[in-house]
């Protein structure tokens, strides 16, 4: 789906003020409000919008330590550490990825040992052969997606 330079200047509002109304962002836009509605849910409905709640802070729910702990499943059973995967509420998100591994996840925990409790419990799943994990020391670009929103609104390929 092409993003066009109106969707562009609405995604920019949504990111950076996600509690203001659709009237308000017609009116610093200056097009009607139906217009920014009828956008809004075309990119939802593309799927360009995904999620509209809060994002979360692992570290003030008090996981401040984040680590990406590459996991090597027996072949055959990827679907299943996959399912597996997803009942760990430390795991926040995981990818099937190529390379070093089969698996790549992003874990956050209370302190070293909790880390080290969580990759235990990863390690005793039925098809998981072994796990690497790389601990986060600080966040030097934080998640985003307006400057690649601004590109292709733009037109032009990323480099």
């Amino acid at each position: 789906m092409a993003v066009d330079g109106l969707d562009t200047r609405i995604l920019r509002l949504l990111i950076e003020r996600p509690r203001t109304s659709v009237r308000e962002y017609a009116r610093l836009l200056g097009v009607a409000r139906g217009t920014v509605q009828a956008r809004i849910d075309r990119m939802e409905r593309d799927r360009v919008i995904t999620a509209t709640g809060p994002v979360l802070s692992p570290a003030a729910l008090g996981h401040p330590v984040l680590a990406f702990v590459h996991v090597e499943v027996t072949q055959g059973h990827l679907d299943e550490v996959g399912d597996a995967l997803a009942a760990v509420p430390e795991i926040v998100e995981a990818f099937s990825i190529t390379g070093g591994g089969d698996l790549l996840t992003r874990v956050v925990a209370r302190d070293a040992g909790h880390l080290e409790d969580v990759i235990q419990r990863l390690i005793r799943l039925p098809g998981v052969v072994r796990t690497r994990t790389e601990i986060a020391l600080r966040e030097r670009v934080p998640h985003r997606l307006l400057p690649l929103v601004e590109a292709v609104g733009r037109g032009e390929e990323a480099t």
